[in-house]
């Protein structure tokens, strides 16, 4: 379940120029209950199944203990989310499980609302607005638009293709579902027709008001980096679209994740992952400097602004292989961002990316986001998750196997103290789990791939990335002046891996 931040009204007023507009709303929802007949809900259910099965929750204690195997890190990844609200921005998945009921005038414009009333199997499924300003707006926007606007059973906006927004945005095709709800690659027409990325929130309370605290911090993040130099994704625009909080933002390409999963887990060159953590640290520290943690980092949320590749043929393995062409990227998801002076959820992260003192419960601030880097970079590295498990007690069992002892710091001042007995983590290694965690995993400098200066420079940082104490955790500052980042520093910007711009001065 995605936890709502609750604040008191002298933090209320830090939350910027969004929170101003909405202080005095009553944000209030009616829906109609669908008569669709039950045949009619269990087709829909079916076709649907394979996106409820995606999706994750907090801690979803599985008793499988499978290995390793690049395949399942998919679909065992998924089970874990952190938080609902928050999946991947842009998925190429196209869905064509969905209904679009709506009903159009020969001329291609919606009916208007009151012939929609005289109609009722057309105003069953209405949903009434929320976030109307006035009722002399509310007029104003009606006859603007004229539209039936409709939702679907789990508050997505049912849409199709060609349909426009605000008179503006042109759907020309669904880029991905969540559940927070959908993205759509749309035209802007007020942009001389560029392409943009259409967030749009399902009309779910919950859903919309994690969109306000990421439209706040994604202004937040305008207002300081107007040029967008600092590898954030860039918001354009948002609007309140009948109940829908709609966010457009820069087009991107697949996540560092999927286009993994899509090379069949093929780790990516040591070139790139050199790049890309570059740039992962670069962006972070730009929002750490402004007094914000991420607390959702993952391959999943950095984004190449272009995935296209290069394929060729791997004669050892007789398969085909891709290389980006670009590694530029982009953070993305700002939906669990905390500001420094806001109340910290006890739990943050995604499970294989939650940092000790997360698990813990000790409190965490900004090196959380540094524990979460080491993890994506050694993923990049190896092609696979480095504590690939959904249960605390065997994650820091894999932890102690990794990375050495849990310090007895830590140990005395946590409250779960259930996971520990007389100083020690309680973990017996000759159970079906203890042989799991001694068979899948082994200390850090085991899994280099060579003895190469620069490979041994990456598992320097990625140590120093996964300290257990976070005062002793090495900084986003630090991290961008060591060693191994030293070759970009000489390297020309025109190489393949980076065809925008040099980010290294």
């Amino acid at each position: 379940m995605p936890h709502s931040r609750r604040y008191r009204s002298s933090e209320r007023s830090s939350r910027g120029s969004y929170h101003e507009r909405y202080r005095s709303r009553k944000h209030k929802r009616r829906r109609t209950r669908s008569r669709s007949s039950s045949s009619e809900r269990d087709r829909r259910h079916r076709r649907e199944d394979s996106y409820h099965v995606r999706s994750r929750s907090y801690d979803d204690h599985s008793s499988d203990r499978r290995a390793y195997d690049r395949r399942y890190c998919d679909s065992y990844r998924r089970n874990d989310y952190s938080r609902e609200r928050g999946e991947a921005y842009y998925e190429t998945e196209y869905r064509h499980s969905y209904e679009y009921r709506r009903s159009r005038d020969h001329d291609g414009s919606y009916r208007s609302c009151k012939s929609s009333r005289r109609n009722k199997h057309r105003r069953r499924r209405r949903r009434s607005r929320s976030f109307s300003r006035s009722s002399s707006q509310r007029s104003r926007q009606s006859s603007r638009r004229a539209k039936s606007v409709e939702d679907d059973d789990e508050g997505h906006l049912i849409y199709r293709v060609g349909d426009w927004l605000q008179e503006r945005y042109e759907i020309i095709s669904t880029l991905g579902e969540g559940t927070f709800g959908r993205v759509v690659q749309c035209v802007d027409h007020r942009r001389g027709g560029a392409r943009v990325a259409l967030k749009i929130i399902k009309n779910v309370e919950k859903y919309k008001e994690a969109a306000r605290l990421e439209i706040n911090v994604l202004e937040k993040i305008n207002e300081k980096d107007p040029e967008n130099k600092n590898l954030c994704v860039q918001m354009f625009d948002w609007f309140d679209y009948h109940g829908h909080m709609c966010i457009s933002f820069e087009l991107l390409g697949l996540s560092t994740f999927d286009f993994l999963k899509d090379n069949n887990y093929l780790p990516y060159p040591i070139h790139q992952v050199r790049h890309m953590a570059y740039q992962v640290c670069q962006a972070v520290k730009f929002l750490h400097d402004n007094k914000l943690t991420h607390t959702d980092l993952k391959p999943e949320n950095i984004l190449f602004v272009n995935s296209d590749y290069e394929l060729t043929y791997n004669l050892e393995k007789k398969r085909d292989e891709r290389s980006v062409k670009s590694t530029a990227i982009r953070v993305v998801d700002f939906g669990s961002a905390t500001f420094d002076h806001e109340h910290h959820s006890t739990i943050v992260s995604t499970r294989h990316y939650r940092a000790p003192e997360v698990l813990l419960e000790l409190g965490w601030t900004q090196p959380c986001d540094v524990w979460s880097i080491g993890c994506i970079v050694f993923e990049y590295y190896v092609g696979f998750t480095l504590f690939q498990t959904h249960d605390n007690r065997e994650h820091l069992a894999m932890m102690e196997r990794i990375l050495g002892p849990i310090p007895s710091r830590m140990i005395r001042k946590t409250r779960k103290q259930k996971y520990f007995y007389h100083g020690r983590l309680d973990w017996d290694e000759n159970t079906s789990a203890g042989r799991y965690v001694r068979e899948n995993c082994k200390p850090l400098r085991r899994y280099l791939t060579s003895e190469a200066e620069d490979h041994h420079h990456l598992f320097d940082l990625i140590e120093s990335m996964l300290e257990y104490e976070p005062s002793k955790r090495i900084t986003l500052a630090e991290a961008l002046k060591h060693p191994f980042f030293d070759m970009l520093k000489t390297e020309p910007s025109t190489k393949v891996w980076d065809s925008s711009r040099d980010i290294s001065r």
